[in-house]
């Protein structure tokens, strides 16, 4: 009988979230206009989500219908392609994976500026070159429509949690309007200057992540080696002494030995692809736009190369080590 009693408290208990949620997002949903939203993976959807708990209505799309689901069942509407959603919406985000996807999405044959009208504002939250980001602000800029970037950190956890930190560049006068619907999304928005300056925010933010996962794990190793037992040595790595920093994601969420912390962190899936995304690639990919920026100021990052074990993240012929 109380086993009975649990699970019916557990069927009710669901069934008032849900309820909770459609509340709160019709309650207010008339008294604001729609945002689109292009790119509902690991952390697009669920920033997806909170614009609907705040009662913004959602329009929809990914490359990967399946994606879409979810959003659908509570509320977003789903259409075909970046361009309807830019016919749909005059505010619009989009989270990518990459600089080529960003590309794509806004100036591709079925891309948002194909259709957008003017005056809507283009946020995209990707982490890309900060030069792409400048690129599409050109063309936006084009069509009467004003791009800004914001990328984020705090990764999926604080995604769900609305709980990221966003790096905004763009137009001053276009920040508060931004601001509004950041904030749905995040804890902390961040203004960093022109278009570009998020991005840059950014980068430095992934790479000092980056080289900190070095220290972590070359720490770890040799804990491993000369026979430390890695539970025992990761409580005297989280409390800070004269030497050594505050723990970081490096040593917590980015913890380099299987299961060390959560069976969520990569390293405890075998870096294996999860669902659209691969931390590996990912990692690449943000050595390959650190790579680019430093090259292109002209400073010496000797770290850099070591974060990837993928020659192929460098430019050929290309040493970081010195100007």
């Amino acid at each position: 009988m109380a086993a009975l009693f649990r699970g019916s408290r557990n069927v009710l208990l669901r069934w008032n979230k849900h309820v909770e949620f459609a509340f709160v997002s019709t309650r207010s949903m008339a008294s604001k206009t729609p945002v689109g939203f292009v790119g509902l993976g690991n952390m697009g959807s669920p920033m997806a989500k909170n614009l609907l708990m705040n009662g913004y209505p959602v329009i929809a799309t990914d490359v990967f219908p399946e994606s879409c689901k979810e959003l659908q069942d509570l509320g977003a509407q789903v259409v075909d392609s970046p361009a309807e959603v830019a016919e749909k919406a005059d505010r619009i985000l989009t989270m990518l994976p990459s600089s080529p996807n960003v590309i794509e999405v806004y100036t591709g044959p079925n891309g948002i500026l194909k259709k957008v009208k003017k005056g809507t504002l283009l946020i995209d939250s990707s982490t890309i070159d900060p030069a792409v980001s400048r690129e599409m602000a050109v063309a936006a800029e084009k069509m009467g429509a004003v791009f800004m970037d914001a990328p984020v950190s705090g990764g999926v956890g604080a995604a769900s949690m609305a709980r990221l930190t966003f790096m905004v560049g763009g137009v001053e006068e276009e920040y508060n309007a931004a601001q509004e619907l950041l904030t749905c999304m995040g804890a902390n928005v961040v203004y960093c200057g022109q278009v570009g300056n998020g991005q840059a925010a950014k980068i430095c933010n992934n790479m000092l992540l980056a080289i900190g996962m070095i220290g972590t794990a070359e720490t770890m190793n040799l804990g491993i080696r000369i026979l430390v037992w890695l539970k025992t040595l990761r409580p005297t790595l989280r409390h800070p002494s004269l030497w050594v920093p505050s723990p970081t994601r490096s040593s917590e969420s980015c913890a380099p030995a299987a299961t060390l912390t959560r069976t969520s962190h990569p390293s405890s899936n075998s870096y294996v692809r999860r669902k659209d995304s691969e931390w590996r690639s990912t990692v690449d990919c943000d050595v390959t736009i650190h790579a680019h920026s430093c090259i292109h100021a002209h400073t010496p990052v000797p770290l850099i190369p070591l974060c990837s074990g993928e020659s192929k993240a460098m430019p050929s012929g290309t040493d970081l080590r010195s100007n």
